[in-house]
């Protein structure tokens, strides 16, 4: 005996395989969402089933349901199932099966709406999250998503930098995200992601939302740390006051570095694709309306070939390139090693042979785990045997904190290390600073654009650990390499030697 409270109409095959696939879907999805919320862990995959998959057969179950009755309606209209004509449309509240019809019709129609407002805004959340950016698509996001959680705004979410506020940005990041899936899920994506990014949002819509550019900085001192690649791994300090901004906060962006984002003036360049070679810059006083145009002497470009090149104004990314995605270079994290003294300085020779370890280009993760530990044991073996035999335990316990420094900078499976994401901010690891102040841009009118290190920082310290120089606060010293190469430092730029190896 049918149910008096559903429609005639509902009793056919498909409507019925629909009930029972929107009932089970709409059980599974309560269910998942008291797990989920009981649990009180992140899973990036129960949410995606959740919120994403579930939800997807209930509206298939709905519509089957949907598409059943209005068969099994057209069939009785033709008179194949013998409904009575008269009464097809026929809507009379006095009957007790048509208002109980029309009362499952509201509770579930109103339950439906509900579950789908609630479900669609989990969903839409869980799309924003961190997880979903960094763990959905794991092998291509890993680098990103670990470095990101190694750098200063690990607890500012991805969004807020990869999609800021408005509509519009949203919806072209989901354009972009489904593109994005398409080539992870046809593994068509490149290796290493190129960069940069030519359809990241600009800087003034999300990091100036943080970091306006009316808080503005005076100079800064930054104490670095450097040990040799000699048999006592020396210590050598470098102290720079950096000038960030101007000497005193009332001059505002007047001077320093941060000038370059005085909003009395505009910086345009034309450069290459990864931006790392620049061909032309121009300088615009807004004030004044005079302009200046500077080229690379070296490397001058035809006006046809400077007019197919994109033609960018100047912003934060120019220089912060990499701001939660730092890929630093084994320089950077064995010197931050030693001065943490998670590595002891105490082995002999520990730089110079842990340098020798992360030389060379390991094409998997396995591989450079037993590569960087072999390489470090073999050569204090054929070259300081003695140092092995007395400091053993010492030296394999630096191999592994050396390879968890490397693990967390290099992606050998996606081609990712510093050398292919280098970071612009300075001149030691990459051109940095060097891509335009390097004194061959000039005018037409001989102007240049100045090389002289001593406008961007002045050396206040230097030397070696406990015997080192200094002077006064406003004055600075002359720098000296810590390792005598002569002049060759003068005329060669930091990052020729300093990028290990060579650059491609």
């Amino acid at each position: 005996m049918r149910n008096k409270l559903l429609p005639a109409s509902f009793f056919n095959p498909i409507s019925i395989l629909g009930g029972i696939v929107a009932l089970i879907a709409w059980i599974a999805f309560l269910f998942l969402v008291i797990l989920t919320k009981s649990l009180g862990e992140y899973n990036v995959y129960m949410e995606i089933f959740t919120y994403l998959i579930v939800p997807v057969f209930l509206i298939v179950g709905l519509l089957l349901i949907a598409i059943g009755m209005m068969i099994r309606k057209r069939l009785q209209r033709k008179g194949i199932e013998g409904l009575d004509k008269k009464n097809i449309f026929i809507f009379n509240l006095n009957e007790v099966k048509t208002r109980n019809s029309l009362i499952i019709f509201i509770s579930v129609t109103v339950i439906f709406i509900i579950s789908t407002v609630v479900g669609s805004y989990e969903a839409f959340h869980y799309t924003e999250s961190n997880e979903f950016c960094g763990k959905l698509c794991h092998k291509v996001m890993t680098p990103e998503y670990s470095t990101y959680q190694l750098s200063p705004h690990a607890r500012v979410p991805c969004v807020e930098c990869h999609i800021g506020e408005g509509v519009n940005w949203f919806v072209k990041s989901k354009i972009s995200g489904v593109r994005q899936v398409f080539h992870y899920i046809s593994s068509t994506f490149p290796m290493p992601i190129e960069t940069p990014l030519i359809s990241l949002r600009p800087a003034k819509e999300t990091c100036e939302k943080c970091h306006w550019p009316q808080k503005f900085y005076t100079h800064k001192l930054n104490h670095f740390k450097y040990f040799l690649r000699d048999s006592a791994n020396t210590e050598w300090d470098l102290v720079l006051k950096m000038k960030i901004g101007p000497s005193h906060q009332s001059f505002k962006t007047s001077e320093g570095i941060h000038w370059h984002i005085n909003p009395d003036v505009e910086i345009q360049y034309k450069a290459s694709e990864q931006r790392d070679s620049v061909f032309w810059v121009k300088y615009s006083n807004k004030k004044t309306g005079t302009e200046t145009i500077f080229q690379d002497e070296e490397m001058i470009k035809s006006d046809s070939e400077l007019a197919v090149m994109q033609t960018r104004t100047m912003d934060c990314m120019d220089c912060h390139n990499r701001p939660s995605h730092e890929y630093r270079s084994p320089y950077f994290y064995i010197n931050n090693l030693f001065v943490s003294g998670k590595i002891p300085s105490s082995v002999p020779w520990l730089k110079r042979v842990g340098m020798i370890a992360l030389k060379p280009k390991y094409s998997t993760v396995d591989s450079a785990v037993l590569g960087i530990k072999n390489k470090i044991l073999t050569t204090y073996q054929n070259k300081y045997p003695e140092v092995l035999r007395k400091h053993k335990e010492e030296i394999d316990s630096a191999a592994a904190v050396i390879t968890l420094a490397y693990l967390e900078n290099t992606f050998p499976e996606m081609k990712i290390s510093f050398r292919e994401y280098p970071r612009h901010i300075g001149h030691f690891e990459s051109d940095g600073c060097f891509r335009c102040h390097n004194g061959r841009y000039k005018s037409d009118k001989g102007k240049e654009i100045s090389k002289d290190c001593y406008n961007c920082h002045t050396i206040v310290q230097q030397g070696i650990k406990d015997s080192t120089d200094f002077c006064d606060i406003n004055s600075t010293l002359d720098y000296i390499h810590p390792v005598d190469i002569e002049n060759d430092w003068q005329e060669q730029l930091c990052s020729d030697c300093h990028s290990l190896p060579s650059k491609n």
